[in-house]
């Protein structure tokens, strides 16, 4: 049996994701902005069929699926959260790096968070139910776990998935060359 495609999509726009807080467990919901772009997805993505849609438990990856039609077939993966920012939540890197200069978080992790390796792990283990699933899978998530697990799958570690940026409400697809995980697609508006 090959390995299915993962299509990976950020959720829509958020008040901090507009201005640049980190957001893992504060619940915010999608802005009309980011309704509207989740409902651009819907097209882009009628045309594949997935043995499997997963999601952030987060409203705003819920809504996003939801918007793009796939709530009927959404299942609550609590391991797709975003990265926990501990004391950093809420946050602006610029607010941080006065605090903290030459702060990474995919080196450095959030104090009172998850280090880069959690996050790696917790990435690992949606790849490994993933390629179970007998089919391609769907995933509505965050930018910076997404990020980690794009590097998981082509076996970088998780401060790999700096080189990755993401906007929200957008399509990646990982896949494969001659039996080798590639990144497919990467950060595709609908």
């Amino acid at each position: 049996m090959s390995e299915p495609e993962l299509v990976l999509v950020r959720h829509g726009d958020t008040e901090w994701s507009q201005n640049g807080r980190h957001t893992s467990h504060t619940d915010l919901p999608l802005l009309a902005s980011g309704v509207e772009r989740a409902r651009t997805l819907a097209p882009a993505l009628a045309s594949f069929r997935f043995a499997r849609v997963l999601s952030s438990p987060l409203q705003r990856a819920r809504q996003t699926a939801e918007l793009a039609g796939f709530g009927a077939q959404l299942e609550i993966v609590p391991e797709l959260t975003e990265w926990d920012y501990g004391e950093y939540e809420g946050l602006t890197s610029d607010t941080i790096w006065a605090q903290r200069p030459g702060w990474q978080l995919w080196t450095d992790g959030a104090p009172g968070g998850e280090s880069p390796a959690e996050v790696a792990a917790r990435a690992d283990h949606v790849i490994a139910e993933a390629v179970q699933a007998g089919g391609d899978v769907l995933m509505f998530a965050h930018g910076h776990i997404l990020r980690v697990l794009v590097a998981r799958w082509i076996g970088e570690g998780a401060s790999a998935g700096a080189r990755f940026t993401l906007n929200p409400a957008t399509i990646s697809i990982l896949g494969h060359e001659h039996a080798q995980r590639v990144v497919g697609r990467w950060n595709a508006p609908a």
